[in-house]
């Protein structure tokens, strides 16, 4: 049997320049102080991620009432305009 067929196929395609983030919804930031401070590290701590160092995307399900200071690698579109709307702020790392 020719070695071609003797090896298994392996899964898909991945390509290397994908980049990957672990989402967190608005909903799920309504538990922090108001004013406070929301990076990475601080939804490490709080369980709304697994690790610190992966990247972090805000979507905009959920409602937010506080005004927050959030700090991701990304935001969606309708979650920066509502974090706005209630009076915090989005930054980009």
């Amino acid at each position: 049997m020719p070695l071609a067929r003797r090896i298994p196929k392996l899964g898909g395609f991945t390509p290397r320049r994908r980049t990957t983030y672990e989402v967190v919804n608005l909903g799920e930031l309504d538990r922090f102080e108001p004013s406070e401070v929301v990076d990475p590290s601080r939804m490490a701590q709080m369980g709304l991620i697994k690790k610190e160092k992966n990247r972090v995307k805000i979507l905009g399900e959920g409602e937010i009432n506080k005004p927050l200071t959030v700090r991701a690698n990304a935001f969606s579109k309708k979650a920066k305009e509502r974090i706005e709307a209630a009076g915090g702020r989005a930054e980009v790392i």
